[in-house]
């Protein structure tokens, strides 16, 4: 196995040789026991069962987010709402912890028989940092680096109307330090102000000063005894506690999905959370000895960073883990970010994972010749993953 790692081919040149150490960093990657690696666990275990597996995989990456704020009272209110013509705009806010309360637009479909499903939709990680939820939600403004995001990534469309329009009850919040939850008045950022009132000039500038904060967020989290992906994880997974408190969802027929970071939130949350009936994770899948010969420093944020979890198990264990629940795993051949040779033997080792589980026509895998984007077209496949397993 570990010539077999070592003579990993790609058909893109590495971005991220590590020089001199680059050897060192493969002898440590080769070293890992990758004991819950659900292929690896098989082999030593043949008379093992998915969900034995699945129950400690589950432990690792739970354990390994070092984050357990423990129940709560969400204490939601709706701030505002205004009738629009396929769905109601709810800005909503509730406790997503004891110490942490969040805004998040609730978007209600019209038309469509309640309860309906419902659905957590995430924003990317890569974009505007003074922007958030709004990437995906039209609040009524816009500006114009959010009118290039929409363009570049989701066919100049708000992704959670996309859905809300389908009749798909929406809930959406900002990540971590995006948005409303950038850590204002350090720095030169202002303790307070409208991304929506900067010119671009400013804009670009106070976005920057956000950016510089991120690594000095996570060291405060991680000094705090925590991780970035644990507090998110948390959040994300409250997103699910509002929708089911809402009588207009069906608690039984819930998803998520996103891009990017948010397809790497979409596969956190379907693993850990069996309540997520479906999922769509979009531009995040890979393995992790190819994503460390060819792409670290572009492609593995801090949403990544997990301690005790990659020595032990992969990127695509994740999705197996989500099993017996529907996922959906959108690659694009063309991204950048990711070799295709990663994301495909990703993608054969979730098939695998679904086979064992007993429920292979529970994955499909979406691998269009396209760039890093959620576009109409994966939209609209998107839209026929969830029709089939949160209607049919």
């Amino acid at each position: 196995m570990n010539k077999t790692r070592h003579e990993l081919k790609m058909s893109r040149k590495p971005l991220s040789d590590y020089g001199s150490l680059e050897g060192m960093i493969r002898g440590i990657r080769d070293h890992r026991p990758l004991d819950l690696n659900a292929e690896s666990w098989r082999r030593v275990r043949p008379e093992g069962t998915f969900e034995g597996w699945r129950q400690a995989a589950h432990g690792c990456l739970l354990e390994g987010l070092h984050y357990d704020p423990g129940p709560l009272d969400l204490r939601a209110e709706v701030l505002s709402r205004e009738e629009r013509p396929e769905f109601i705009l709810e800005r909503v806010a509730f406790n997503t912890t004891p110490w942490i309360r969040v805004n998040g637009f609730f978007l209600l479909p019209k038309g469509v028989r309640h309860p309906a499903p419902g659905l957590v939709v995430f924003h990317e990680w890569g974009g505007p940092m003074l922007f958030g939820k709004e990437r995906v939600v039209n609040t009524g403004r816009d500006h114009p680096t959010l009118v290039e995001h929409r363009r570049k990534y989701q066919s100049g469309n708000y992704l959670a109307e996309v859905f809300a329009k389908r009749g798909y009850a929406v809930i959406v919040i900002d990540a971590h330090h995006f948005g409303e939850r950038v850590p204002k008045g350090m720095n030169g950022i202002p303790a307070a102000f409208d991304p929506f009132d900067l010119l671009i000039n400013d804009f670009v500038g106070l976005d920057n000063r956000v950016k510089e904060q991120l690594y000095l967020g996570v060291r405060q989290l991680n000094w705090a005894g925590t991780t970035w992906m644990g507090v998110n994880l948390w959040d994300d997974s409250r997103c699910v506690d509002y929708l089911v408190s809402r009588p207009e969802v069906d608690g039984e027929r819930i998803g998520c999905t996103g891009l990017s970071g948010g397809g790497w939130r979409t596969d956190v949350l379907a693993a850990l959370d069996r309540r997520v009936r479906a999922s769509v994770s979009v531009g995040w899948m890979t393995t992790g000895d190819y994503q460390q010969v060819y792409n670290v420093s572009g492609a593995i944020g801090t949403f990544c960073l997990l301690p005790g979890v990659w020595d032990r198990m992969d990127v695509p264990d994740m999705t197996v883990m989500a099993a017996p629940n529907a996922s959906m795993v959108v690659s694009t051949s063309e991204d950048p970010l990711f070799p295709p040779e990663g994301q495909l033997e990703a993608a054969r080792q979730i098939e695998a994972g679904y086979r064992w589980a007993g429920c292979p026509e529970k994955f499909r895998h979406f691998f269009p010749p396209k760039p890093h984007c959620y576009d109409a077209e994966v939209q609209a496949e998107a839209l026929g993953w969830f029709d089939r397993h949160l209607k049919g």
